[in-house]
């Protein structure tokens, strides 16, 4: 009897713990499809690698699609023109320009900063991140922006130099959650917050598995210890 709840109760944790990655889809991994369809398009992340992307959910297969579609720079010609390569997982995602100043060129004068680290490094981290997509506004009457600047609550200064990223239904999650701007705002802040903190999500992970196996060994020992007082006399 004994060993036959011991297999159960391995069994069991053997499906759990096999089941808890590929769970239902999280913040995290809908953000991570915000920052493909979105973000990429202005903003790179340096310090991660696309290999990183498995943490979310990514596939390696989908991985390799990702960074296959991406051109890196991969020194200079004979005739000391730059080259390119396509990107792979180990190489990092890096921003759509080809350097500062024809990101500069293409932003009034801005440079899109690196988003690894940006949930870390902005004032008021993810909740700010959010803050700032929600946070665009016609311009009030009297007030004159530059050319380029945007409307924005959220900043003391209240102007930014990103155009409204955001728009409700402009993308499709797989999980059927619909794309508002405010799920979507907050689904990019927590991945920009997952990325910015690498082991984060892995140290949840493990302590799910921790807890899940204190669980079932502390029924396990119930239901043993029980069993062994009935058989006393």
């Amino acid at each position: 009897m004994s060993r036959l709840l011991r297999d159960l109760v391995l069994t069991s944790l053997a499906s759990l713990l096999t089941a808890l990655p590929a769970c239902a889809s999280t913040p995290a991994q809908r953000g991570l499809i915000v920052f493909q369809q979105v973000c990429a398009a202005c903003h790179g992340m340096d310090h991660v690698d696309y290999g990183d992307m498995a943490a979310f959910g990514l596939s390696p297969d989908a991985i390799r699609t990702w960074a296959a579609d991406q051109q890196i720079p991969n020194g200079t010609d004979d005739n000391g023109a730059p080259k390119t390569r396509a990107a792979t997982p180990a190489d990092p995602i890096l921003s759509p320009y080809p350097n500062d100043a024809v990101g500069r060129l293409a932003n009034h004068g801005l440079l899109p900063p690196d988003l690894s680290r940006l949930a870390m490094t902005l004032h008021g981290g993810p909740a700010q991140i959010q803050r700032i997509l929600l946070s665009y506004a016609p311009t009030p009457a009297g007030v004159k922006l530059d050319d380029g600047r945007y409307y924005n609550t959220a900043l003391k200064w209240k102007h930014i130099g990103m155009p409204p990223p955001l728009q409700d239904g402009m993308l499709t999650y797989p999980d059927g959650t619909k794309a508002t701007t405010t799920q979507m705002a907050t689904d990019v802040s927590a991945f920009l917050n997952d990325v910015a903190h690498p082991h984060a999500a892995e140290r949840r992970r493990i302590g799910v598995y921790v807890l899940t196996y204190l669980a079932l060994m502390a029924i396990l020992t119930f239901l043993l210890q029980r069993r062994i007082w009935k058989s006393r006399p």
